[in-house]
This record gives structure tokens, C-alpha cells and sequence, in this order.
């Protein structure tokens, strides 16, 4: 098995991403992804090839996933290539705010590839990029029930490692 922990977009991402990562506690690699991007601005961001990426680097095995902000949409992507071996995932920060229609029906159509009790949503109240009321309103449309934790922050930061780990161990 593998845990891929995969960031947001801009660069102050990669605290959360080394925080997430050591804090961990899952069988199997922990997988921690750094945006080429974060070093060379020239680097091209297109989530449907990072997730391509990932499929390579999960190979055959069973994966979590564990993202925030636009790495959910990679994440979702990487559901929709092969939802079969997809263990747990676990999307912070969802940005609705920030996606076109086509992605968020790319985020809806992978949720539905997901059993509830293997996907847990964390969403800040009043998240700048999409707050927990946002979320809920999107998420009703998709038919399964989703669990969403509703964390009463303004910001878009994510940083609930004991929580993540009590649903990986779940």
C-alpha cells in the first residue's frame, strides 16, 4: 500500500505537505508529492497529467490519498483512472471557488467511485476558496453520503494529521 499526499498549487503548500507527511501513521510508503512548478515557474501545471503521474508511481498497489486545495482535483482524477484501487481518501480544502464546471464534475463523478465510508471531506467554514456551506450544497447533488467535517476557520489551511490518521486507521 501506498499513502500519496498531494499539496495545493502554490509553493507555501510544501509546509503542510512535510507536516502532513511525517505525521502520518499508515502502513505501507508514504508517498509525499512536490510540484515541479514550486522550483521552476516554467514547469507546465496540468492536474489530469500529475494524476497520469501518480497512476505510474502507485503502480499496482492499493492507494490513500490524502489532498488539499487543488490536489484534490489530481487526487479526483487519479480515482477516476482506477477507482478499484483506491483504499481511503481524504480531500482538504476543496476550491470551488477557483475550478471550472468541468473539474467539478470531474470531483463529482470520482466521489461517486468512492464507498462514504472511505471518504471524508475537511472543509473550513469559511474557507476563501470555497467555504463548509459551499461544499455541502455541491456535495448534495452527487447521491452518496459524504462525510464532511466542518472546521470553523477563515483560512485554507489543513492541518489535522491526528484527525486524518484516526480515518486512515479506521
Amino acid at each position: 500500500m501506498v499513502t500519496i499526499v498531494v499539496p495545493g498549487y502554490s509553493a507555501h503548500n510544501k509546509e503542510w505537505l512535510e507536516e502532513t507527511t511525517a505525521n502520518i501513521k499508515t502502513e505501507g510508503e508514504i508517498r509525499p508529492i512536490y510540484w515541479g512548478h514550486w522550483n521552476d515557474p516554467s514547469v507546465k501545471f496540468d492536474p489530469l497529467e500529475k494524476a497520469q503521474l501518480l497512476d505510474g508511481i502507485s503502480g499496482k498497489r492499493v492507494v490513500n490519498i490524502v489532498a488539499k486545495s487543488i490536489g484534490t482535483l489530481v487526487a479526483c482524477h487519479l480515482i477516476q483512472r482506477n477507482p478499484e484501487k483506491i483504499r481511503k481518501v481524504i480531500l482538504c480544502g476543496i476550491p470551488l471557488n477557483d475550478l471550472m464546471e468541468d473539474s467539478k464534475e470531474i470531483i463529482k463523478a470520482a466521489i461517486k467511485n468512492i464507498q462514504p465510508e472511505n471518504l471524508i471531506c475537511f472543509q473550513n467554514d469559511e474557507d476563501p476558496h470555497g467555504g463548509f456551506d459551499a461544499l455541502k450544497g455541491f456535495l448534495s447533488g452527487v447521491g452518496t453520503d459524504i462525510n464532511v467535517v466542518s472546521k470553523p476557520r477563515t483560512d485554507h489551511e489543513y492541518s489535522y494529521q491526528s484527525e486524518f490518521n484516526k480515518f486512515l486507521l479506521g
